[in-house]
């Protein structure tokens, strides 16, 4: 035996907010459009992604940390109304 297992392989992230490592089908997908930021559900988006927890408190943190222009490699702040939107939608508030 090679001591590899045989159960399924989940690839996993790290969320820029609270910088914990979670399953990549549990974080909420982000990539820069121009200067703004935009959630990817799909992951199909072109582009260099950043990964967060589809939370408030998550994407807070990170916006306070500026995590987004740092993982995403962009010069500049970033516009986060349109994934704020989309993560109250999804939280349902």
């Amino acid at each position: 035996m090679s001591g590899r297992t045989r159960a399924r392989v989940r690839p996993e992230r790290t969320c820029v907010g609270c910088r914990e490592r979670a399953a990549k089908t549990e974080l909420l997908r982000i990539v820069a459009a121009g200067d703004a930021c935009v959630p990817d559900p799909r992951g199909t988006l072109p582009g260099r992604g950043a990964y967060v927890h589809p939370a408030l408190a998550c994407l807070d943190q990170a916006v306070r940390r500026r995590a987004f222009p740092r993982a995403l490699r962009v010069p500049g702040p970033l516009d986060v109304k349109a994934l704020r939107h989309h993560v109250e939608q999804a939280q349902g508030c």
